[in-house]
């Protein structure tokens, strides 16, 4: 059995299809994160385990499931339909094999999902990272795998939306064995709030950046 984090901010449209396409042999927990919706309560309808964090913030979301997660193996994924839950086992499998530590999804998107200004700021945060650490890394998309206890002792301090390239860092900082493999992305439900805007996306980096400082 595996955990599944997925943190929520206002996704009633997208959950019960998220949640319908998770397999039997992992077990949701959905984090929510100040949701004005029924997000909570059609997750919980939907048999997955409900966790609510105050705190505003995609990385503080991540954290409380990661801190509620029980699995020797979590995964992270959007909550917001752009991903399929029946490919998690492309990023689980390797670090269950032992062949990675941290196992990332690079997104293969279709055409429309990835706003272009999104696209660009991650190549360009992806390039950085690469030409600092050497890490042969294309995407940092948010769909990844890592064992529960070894993530825990990363570390990770940030709690916006630096979380997911601190935990990057700081696994290759430990020596960890990062990867990454092909992934679909499909046009999301519902409004985005990050990268779906101009501004959204330029927080994100903003947060990053601060990281890689």
């Amino acid at each position: 059995m595996f955990d599944l984090i997925l943190p929520v901010l206002d996704e009633a449209a997208a959950l019960p299809g998220v949640l319908r396409g998770v397999p039997a042999h992992i077990r949701p927990i959905v984090v929510d994160n100040g949701s004005t919706d029924r997000s909570a309560e059609i997750a919980a309808a939907h048999g997955a385990v409900v966790v609510s964090e105050p705190q505003r913030g995609f990385g503080a979301a991540c954290f409380a499931g990661l801190r509620a997660a029980t699995a020797d193996v979590v995964c992270f994924m959007d909550a917001d339909g752009s991903f399929d839950a029946r490919e998690l086992s492309r990023v689980i499998d390797p670090v269950v094999a032992g062949q990675a530590d941290l196992m990332l999804g690079a997104r293969n998107a279709k055409r429309g999902a990835w706003p272009r200004h999104a696209r660009i700021a991650n190549r360009a945060l992806a390039w950085e990272l690469r030409r600092r650490s050497g890490a042969a890394l294309t995407d940092l998309g948010p769909m990844r795998a890592a064992r529960r206890e070894q993530l825990l002792g990363l570390g990770i301090s940030d709690r916006r939306f630096g979380w997911p390239l601190e935990m990057v860092l700081r696994a290759i900082a430990a020596g960890w064995t990062v990867g990454e493999v092909d992934v679909s992305y499909a046009q999301r439900e519902g409004r985005s709030k990050v990268t779906g805007t101009v501004r959204g996306t330029a927080r994100a980096v903003r947060d990053m950046a601060a990281v890689l400082s």
